[in-house]
């Protein structure tokens, strides 16, 4: 099944992508390699500097505290022999976190059965003997790599058609289920701010082009407060019923001197109208203490999702089920 959002042309969603594509600049993969010889991990360094953000560590202990540090990398070299721990031990311990992660081990030695082993059991993509090809190490390398972008590109597909399809349901299931427009607010405001990992989310009734206050409203995070009465987002979605974003508000003159940006810690701001038949019924807002990086497909997804959304209100506005 192709879980695949159907391409729009929305002109709102063309500027906001122009913004996130503005943010995007190209980082170099990272790289651990592992190796108790000094000189190893220079020549190492030396070989992968100019394509890869070259970490290193000179034993499997003290690569386990790099990662726990620098968070996932692409690939993994490390020499097997090494006082502690051997290299095969060290990458077996890297799987369940980082399952994506190409491993590499550097062997002088016949282990034979440790490599075996290890490669049989997915824990590591190749092998290299010493003294190692380097024209041979950086083609290995350069497939891990590649391997590791179809890998973690294939595992962010199905989190999202998963938390898509989580999205769409809670919508649906609040339009048959809600008895007021208060009971809509909370599985709603809930579901968008997982399905976009968002610091924050807002969802506000709106009456007459002014926001609803007390009970038309509900936050997600605990203790997030409500300042979207004073935020020129809020003002011009609910004025202009189109797609208001700051990707970036540190950097953005406009917003930067604004109290309540200054004082939350927010750095990314979306707020979705939710329109219906010209009818603002209620701001969406999605907040997030770092520079956003939405994707494309996941801005049409909000977009279409709060159309659901406005239909859910629309039916629990002039349905009541039946007690």
């Amino acid at each position: 099944m192709d879980n695949a959002i159907p391409e729009l042309a929305i002109p709102e969603l063309d500027n906001i992508s122009r913004q996130l594509m503005s943010l995007e600049k190209p980082q170099k993969p990272k790289m651990l390699v592992v190796d108790d010889e000094p000189d190893n991990l220079d020549l190492l360094y030396r070989t992968f500097r100019r394509d890869f953000q070259v970490l290193r560590a000179e034993s499997g202990v003290m690569a386990l505290d790099v990662l726990a540090t620098e968070g996932e990398v692409a690939v993994i070299i490390s020499d097997q022999r090494m006082p502690e721990m051997k290299g095969t031990e060290f990458l077996s311990k890297t799987v369940p976190q980082f399952p994506n992660t190409m491993r590499i081990i550097l062997t002088g030695f016949t282990d034979v059965e440790d490599l075996v082993e290890a490669i049989n059991s997915g824990q590591v993509y190749k092998y290299i003997t010493k003294p190692w090809d380097p024209n041979e190490l950086k083609a290995v390398v350069q497939r891990a790599a590649e391997t590791y972008e179809l890998l973690k590109q294939r595992t962010e597909e199905l989190r999202r058609a998963q938390a898509q399809t989580n999205l769409l349901s809670a919508i649906v299931h609040v339009a048959q289920s809600s008895s007021s427009l208060e009971d809509c607010l909370e599985p709603i405001a809930i579901a968008f701010g997982r399905n976009f990992l968002a610091y924050g989310c807002i969802l506000q009734l709106v009456e007459g082009n002014a926001l609803v206050a007390g009970q038309g409203t509900y936050s997600t995070a605990d203790g997030l407060e409500n300042w979207l009465d004073q935020d020129p987002l809020a003002k011009a979605a609910i004025a202009n019923q189109q797609m208001q974003v700051a990707v970036n508000i540190p950097t953005d003159d406009a917003l930067a001197s604004v109290g309540h940006y200054q004082t939350s810690g927010v750095q990314a701001h979306l707020i979705v109208p939710i329109t219906y038949r010209g009818e603002v019924l209620a701001v969406l807002s999605l907040q997030w203490k770092k520079p956003c990086k939405l994707r494309e497909d996941e801005l049409t997804l909000i977009h279409l999702s709060a159309q659901q959304v406005a239909l859910a209100l629309t039916c629990t506005r002039y349905y009541r089920p039946v007690v």
